[in-house]
């Protein structure tokens, strides 16, 4: 091949790279949220055999009981450490307001430039914590529990699929993105676990079928 056409083609190829990396396909998102690692799938196994069993029941339940976007670290509050934590060169300004930056949602796998598009996702609902043994915790535990950093439970995702969500558990709804189910419902059994939480039958039937191909 003479070197003239040997020179386009390595131009062409290196361009092309250069163009599948940009878009995500080789290196993956530019942004990827970084959610608390959760237990392993045997040990999620082992924590789903031990959660109680009960119909839930939503008896005055209100989102208002649950005070979260406390105040984290100067002037951040929880949502603005997640927005920090799961995103990709997030520039902030003196009150801690994202003003730049790129988050992937690991639920639908889109990523998006302005934080406006995206909300915290509670993994666990706070009314379906509300129905699972939450409606008898004092303020200051449903307060932790809307905050919590360290359990794999606050999430940055697209709103629109958050808000399609709603307070659904994992019988009803699971993240378009298959790939993400195993840690989904691994994340989903720690929390429930760790905050000693009830499971309805048809909750537990869905999480046990989901594990069991983790």
């Amino acid at each position: 091949m003479p070197k003239f056409y040997a020179r386009r083609r390595l131009g062409f190829l290196a361009a092309f790279t250069g163009l599948i990396a940009s878009a995500g396909l080789l290196n993956g998102p530019a942004a990827s949220a970084a959610l608390p690692t959760p237990v392993s799938a045997a040990t999620a196994r082992t924590y789903l055999a031990s959660l109680t069993v009960a119909t839930e029941n939503r008896t005055g339940y209100d989102r208002d009981l649950f005070p979260h976007w406390i105040t984290q670290s100067g002037a951040c509050n929880t949502r603005e450490t997640v927005l920090k934590r799961d995103g990709s060169g997030v520039v902030t300004d003196s009150s801690c307001a994202a003003t730049s930056g790129s988050w992937y949602s690991p639920y639908d796998g889109a990523t998006w430039s302005a934080s406006g598009d995206v909300d915290i996702d509670h993994l666990v609902p706070l009314a379906e914590a509300w129905d699972s043994g939450a409606g008898s915790w004092t303020t200051s535990r449903r307060q932790s529990f809307a905050n919590d950093l360290t359990r794999p439970q606050l999430l940055a995702v697209t709103d629109n699929v958050n808000q399609a969500k709603g307070d659904q558990d994992p019988a009803t709804w699971m993240p378009s993105r298959t790939a993400y189910h195993c840690t989904y419902v691994r994340a989903w059994v720690q929390v429930k676990y760790y905050y000693d939480l009830t499971v309805d039958s048809a909750e537990k039937s869905a999480l046990q079928s989901r594990l069991a191909g983790c």
